[in-house]
């Protein structure tokens, strides 16, 4: 059966640009205030969603991607580069 991954095995592109831009907003932001700055924007994701996002083992849908972009003031664009 075929799994939809990266060559590296994650399963998305934007976690390690959303970790780096956490740790450059401010380098001693947890993952579960990234969640709080998410759910204030409408997101309801945890700090364990968080988490399995940054290290690649969890997919991203558009609508995430979106407020991830809204909340670090970028663009979708960016965190898929």
């Amino acid at each position: 059966m075929y799994k939809n991954r990266n060559k590296d095995g994650t399963l998305n592109i934007c976690g390690r640009n959303i970790r780096q831009l956490r740790k450059a907003v401010n380098p001693v932001m947890s993952q579960r205030a990234l969640a709080d700055r998410l759910q204030l924007a409408g997101m309801d994701l945890d700090k364990n969603a968080i988490q399995r996002i940054e290290a690649g083992q969890r997919f991203v849908t558009d609508i995430e991607l979106s407020a991830f972009a809204k909340v670090f003031n970028t663009t979708t664009d960016e965190l898929l580069k």
